[in-house]
C-alpha cells in the first residue's frame, strides 16, 4: 500500500480523499466551446470509483481573444454554466472532487481561429510550444491589463455558480500569464513589466481580482511555469519569490509545471520533471503543492511524497491514455 498517496488531505475547504491527480489535459472534446455527451463520458470513466483525489479539469478561456485552439472549452459566456455544471455534476456524483482551469492565451492565440489581433506582454512573442501564428502581436495597453483580469474574475464566478471545488488559474506553459511572467516574452518598461515584482504584477492582479470575485472561502489555485529551463528565461528562485507573494495575494495551492518549455523538460526522463522547482516552492510556502510530470506507477507518486518534493502528485498522460489507470494502480 502506497501509504502517503492514499492519505487524504483538505486544500484550504475541500477533503481530498487522497493525493492523486488528474491534471488538466486538452481533450479538444468541444467543438463550439460547450460541454458535449463525450466531454462528459470521457470525465465520467476517468472519475469512476473516487480513486482519483482531485481533477483539474482541462484549460478553458476566459474570453474569444483568449482562445488557444479549436475545440477547447469555454468558461467566457454565462450561457457555458449549464453545461458547465453537468461536467461537476457527473464527476462529483463518482466521489471526485474537481476544480476548472481558466486561461487566456495571449500571444499563442491564432487569429485565424479567434478572429482578433494576438495580444501579450510585448509585441515581440517568443517561439515557445504553444505559439503557432506568425501573424504579429500587439502589446497589451493598461485598459487591456485590466480587461484580462477583470475577465479572469468574470470566468471565476461561472466556475463557481457552475458547483467546482474551485478555480485554477493557468499562469504556464507559454500562455498569457506565463507571457508576463518569464523574462524571455515580457519586454515591458512600465509597471508590469521590468524586474520580477513588474513581471508577477498580472499575475498578482488575477488573483486579488478572482479572490475577490469568488469570495475568501472558495478553493483559488494557480498553475505556474516554475521555471523556462533555458538561459535568460525564468528560474526557480524566481518562483520561489513569486509564488511567496501568490500566497499571501491568496492562493490556496500551487501547481508546479514549466514555462515556455511546456510539460516536458529537455534531456530530463522519469518521474517529477519539475521536481526541483516544486520541493524549492514547497519548502517556501505554506500552502499544498501539486507536481505533475512523467509519473506513470503509484510507487513513484508515492516516492515523490515521500522525498517532500510536492504535497499531491498529478498523473497526466497515463490517465489520459487509460481511463483505468487509477483504478488498477490504487487497487495494487
Amino acid at each position: 500500500m502506497n501509504k502517503l498517496l492514499h492519505t487524504p488531505l483538505t486544500v484550504h475547504n475541500v477533503e481530498l480523499a487522497n493525493r492523486l491527480v488528474m491534471p488538466p489535459m486538452a481533450t479538444g472534446k468541444t467543438p463550439d466551446g460547450t460541454v458535449q455527451d463525450d466531454l462528459l463520458a470521457y470525465y465520467d470513466a476517468r472519475s469512476k470509483g473516487g480513486y482519483i483525489g482531485l481533477i483539474v479539469t482541462e484549460h478553458a478561456y476566459i474570453s474569444p481573444e483568449g482562445k488557444a485552439h479549436e475545440g477547447q472549452l469555454s468558461v467566457s459566456r454565462d450561457t457555458d454554466i449549464p453545461g458547465l455544471t453537468k461536467l461537476v455534476e457527473t464527476i462529483h456524483k463518482n466521489n471526485t472532487r474537481v476544480i476548472a482551469q481558466i486561461n487566456h492565451a495571449g500571444s499563442a492565440a491564432m487569429e485565424e481561429i479567434t478572429g482578433y489581433p494576438a495580444i501579450s506582454a510585448s509585441a515581440e512573442p517568443v517561439a515557445g510550444h504553444v505559439r503557432k501564428s506568425e501573424k504579429p502581436v500587439r502589446e497589451m495597453t493598461i485598459d487591456d491589463i485590466h480587461t484580462v483580469a477583470k475577465k479572469f474574475a468574470e470566468a471565476a464566478v461561472r466556475v463557481k455558480e457552475a458547483g467546482f471545488d474551485g478555480v485554477e488559474i493557468h499562469a504556464a506553459h507559454g500562455y498569457l500569464l506565463d507571457q508576463f511572467y518569464s523574462p524571455l516574452s515580457n519586454k515591458r518598461t512600465d509597471a508590469y513589466g521590468g524586474d520580477l515584482d513588474g513581471r508577477i504584477h498580472l499575475l498578482l492582479d488575477v488573483i486579488r481580482a478572482v479572490r475577490e470575485a469568488v469570495g475568501a472561502d472558495y478553493l483559488v489555485a494557480l498553475r505556474l511555469g516554475a521555471s523556462d529551463y533555458t538561459e535568460s528565461g525564468a528560474t526557480i528562485d524566481d518562483a520561489v519569490y513569486a509564488c511567496k507573494k501568490f500566497e499571501k495575494a491568496g492562493v490556496d495551492l500551487l501547481d508546479i509545471s514549466g514555462g515556455f518549455n511546456g510539460f516536458t523538460v529537455k534531456n530530463r526522463k522519469g518521474p517529477g520533471f519539475f521536481s526541483d522547482a516544486s520541493s524549492a516552492i514547497r519548502e517556501a510556502v505554506h500552502v499544498p503543492v501539486i507536481l505533475t510530470g512523467g509519473v506513470t506507477k503509484a510507487n513513484e507518486a508515492e516516492a515523490l511524497l515521500e522525498e517532500g518534493a510536492a504535497d499531491l502528485i498529478g498523473v497526466g498522460r497515463a490517465i489520459f491514455k487509460d481511463a483505468d489507470w487509477a483504478k488498477k494502480e490504487m487497487e495494487e
